[in-house]
């Protein structure tokens, strides 16, 4: 019996943050694999492939940073959502900012939830992230 792999893909420039978000999902009991990419660009590599392994099977989920060098999170969101393989895919938004533009235009790529950093399972209902990303979130990484 083959075990279904479930990809998750994380795009995010700091290490600490990278750090946090290993330790949230190890502390919620998910051993999915983490795939790590420092910037939007790294990030549509691992995907398609292209010059680096690529991701198989595609990730089931992808959280996003928005501030990053090369290629942004919302420059990487817009090139996701006009790639017909990938642009089915979940995306959360994870950030440090609470600018109202940076929702708007998430918003309009159609982001399955906003996340505000430090990513922390304990007290998700108490920051501004919603609920419902977060049972979102966990839905669609959990294998059924």
């Amino acid at each position: 019996m083959s075990e279904k792999i479930t990809n998750i893909l994380l795009v995010e420039d700091d290490y600490l943050d990278i750090m946090n978000v290993e330790r949230e999902l190890k502390k919620i009991g998910l051993t999915q694999p983490l795939h790590v990419a420092r910037n939007g660009r790294e990030g549509l590599k691992m995907l398609r492939g292209d010059g680096v392994p690529r991701i198989t099977p595609a990730p089931k989920v992808i959280l996003l940073d928005i501030n990053m060098p090369k290629m942004n999170g919302i420059e990487f969101l817009t090139e996701l959502r006009h790639d017909p393989e990938f642009s089915h895919i979940p995306v959360f938004i994870m950030t440090t900012s609470n600018e109202e533009t940076d929702r708007m235009a998430a918003q309009k790529l159609q982001v399955s939830g906003y996340i505000l950093k430090p990513l922390s399972f304990d007290n998700f209902n108490t920051n501004q992230s919603s609920l419902d990303s977060f049972s979102l979130f966990l839905d669609l990484i959990k294998l059924k």
